[in-house]
């Protein structure tokens, strides 16, 4: 069986344990402020930042253009298509909405159905760069949490983006040592 150990130990006697050296006193006063560590070098951080950054606006529009195809469809009743024949009238059917209930247009590309699958596959490549990034920044798992909202609420990874960029920055030069050296 483990003994369990007093959560406060007992004093040690002599002259050293009742005056705290400058060591533990200079370490008292700091904190809990430990030295900042970097999970890579900063090229690779650099790297990680601009992945992130391509991702997260080509997310973010794709997520607006999932937007604006679930409101035609939900509001509207209409997909949109590209190519195709006519259902009804049987002419060529170039490029625009056609009613989502029926067969309205045979053998086109429904761009709403690709705009769906676009945007989720998007989002798997934006989830990769935000792991990338927050673990090489060494970040709280919360900032990873933000970072995935991004790319499934409308506009915030615009936002979100910008924040985050200009917060690597900030630690890069802050801390120009924190890295790790290969």
């Amino acid at each position: 069986m483990i003994e369990p150990k007093p959560a406060i130990q007992p004093e040690q006697s002599g002259e050293t344990a009742a005056k705290p050296s400058a060591a533990t006193q200079g370490s008292a006063k700091s904190g809990s402020s430990k030295k900042r560590r970097f999970g890579g070098t900063t090229t690779q951080i650099r790297s990680a930042l601009k992945f992130y950054k391509v991702m997260a606006y080509l997310t973010g529009t794709m997520l607006l253009l999932l937007c604006a195809e679930l409101v035609a469809r939900y509001v509207f009743g209409v997909y949109l298509f590209a190519g195709g024949t006519n259902a009804a009238t049987g002419q060529a059917f170039g490029f625009g909405f056609a009613d989502a209930e029926s067969k309205a247009v045979l053998g086109g590309v429904n761009v709403s159905i690709a705009v769906l699958i676009v945007h989720g596959w998007m989002y798997v490549l934006y989830l990769i760069s935000d792991f990338r990034l927050w673990s090489l920044m060494r970040w709280q798992f919360t900032k990873l949490i933000l970072l995935a909202l991004g790319g499934v609420v409308p506009l915030m990874s615009f936002i979100v983006e910008k924040r985050f960029h200009s917060d690597v920055e900030a630690e890069l030069a802050a801390h120009p040592q924190a890295s790790k050296r290969y």
